[in-house]
């Protein structure tokens, strides 16, 4: 039987969920063009998941925005470029670029994420000769004067290409009052995903995702005084315990699930109480140092505190000892392994990462989803078994 959230009624908590939603939904980036038409002559600056330091764009003088594909569009032209047996995210995003949804924004960063991404940044410079295009390559050596000169150098040519750009000749006091905005911000997100795991039925999962998604289109200020508010009707209007199952959810550090596909794990009887979405909002873990060098500042934080992801060479840890420790902290009771289907880097980490969860006890699942799947009733019979199993044993 499914297991309803129990709501309290509160307009307000209800107008910013529906706030957020809708900018989740909308592929048209509509707040981002209000946001220019705002700043006559800024510029609005897309990166794809799962992380880019965002500071820099900032104090460039430019939006951040998170490009995280095309939703349940039909994706037709996107499909001539890419293979059918790669994720969906990179044909579903050049389906928004052919089709003139992405015109508001002036540039494109793609992270080293996969070379499904690479690739698709060189065709990005063919198909659109006349923006400005950026592959942004991330270190796979954690070594400060190995890997963090190496970082250091892509940042300072990225920052000095973005202030070309925006016409900013950007200083260091620029750079470190973004990086305080942003940590900041972080420390709204952390604070929820705290109260999450502690109190799940406060702060349903499906709730938070689209709070943190919507930071994605959203200056830094406005998506924290966001956060800030939703926080606050919280306390003004908490909602009753539910017994339901906890659980951790892995997998979906890049192509992001539909919105349906969270309530629907909650509806099947799932507190969520940790997960790996929308990394860029919480890439860092803490603040970044905003004495000394800014830039450097940055460099050690992505060295020394960036989240676990299966894109990244990690040496602190063996593949899935960051899964137990991340449902221990949580207290979750199970694991979900909820990847797209055909990412590389997610499916090639599953294997060791649920070897990890066997060995120490820790139930677990799996399925394949894409960022348009529309039918999740198989997944909801799949969750709710895996969370009656969880809560009768």
């Amino acid at each position: 039987m499914d297991a309803p959230l129990t709501q309290a009624i509160c307009p307000e908590r209800d107008a910013l969920i529906e706030r957020a939603e809708g900018l989740v939904r909308d592929t048209t980036l509509a707040s981002v063009a209000r946001w220019k038409q705002d700043r006559p002559g800024s510029k609005a600056i897309g990166f794809l998941p799962p992380y880019v330091p965002r500071e820099l764009i900032h104090a460039a003088g430019a939006l951040p925005v998170g490009i995280l594909g095309g939703g349940d569009m039909e994706v037709v032209r996107g499909d001539a470029y890419f293979q059918s047996y790669i994720c969906r995210l990179p044909r579903s995003t050049i389906e928004l670029g052919l089709s003139g949804a992405l015109d508001v924004v002036d540039g494109m960063l793609f992270p080293s994420i996969c070379d499904v991404v690479r690739n698709l940044s060189g065709m990005w410079q063919i198909l659109f000769p006349k923006s400005f295009v950026r592959y942004f390559d991330m270190p796979q050596n954690f070594e400060p004067e190995i890997g963090g000169r190496f970082f250091e150098h892509e940042m300072r040519s990225l920052l000095s290409d973005l202030g070309a750009l925006t016409g900013r000749c950007v200083t260091d006091d620029d750079l470190r009052d973004s990086i305080a905005k942003f940590n900041v911000n972080r420390r709204e997100v952390r604070a929820l995903y705290r109260l999450r795991a502690e109190q799940p039925w406060q702060v349903p999962s499906s709730e938070l995702y689209a709070l943190v998604r919507a930071g994605n289109v959203l200056d830094v200020d406005d998506h924290t005084a966001m956060l800030r508010a939703y926080r606050a009707t919280l306390d003004a209007s908490p909602r009753r315990p539910k017994d339901m199952a906890r659980v951790a959810l892995r997998g979906c550090f890049c192509e992001q699930p539909p919105l349906e596909l969270i309530k629907t794990l909650e509806r099947s009887g799932c507190f969520i109480v940790d997960d790996d979405w929308v990394l860029s909002a919480r890439w860092i873990d803490g603040d970044i140092a905003t004495d000394g060098d800014p830039l450097w500042n940055l460099v050690l934080a992505f060295l020394e505190r960036a989240m676990p992801c299966p894109s990244l060479y990690e040496l602190r840890k063996e593949r899935g000892e960051e899964l137990v420790d991340g449902v221990r902290e949580s207290k979750a009771e199970g694991v979900i392994f909820a990847a797209p289907s055909f990412c590389d880097p997610a499916l090639l980490d599953q294997p060791m990462a649920m070897a990890c969860a066997k060995a120490a006890s820790i139930p677990a699942t799996s399925f394949l989803y894409s960022e348009n799947t529309g039918q999740f009733q198989v997944i909801r019979e799949q969750a709710g078994t895996f969370a009656d199993s969880i809560r009768l044993s």
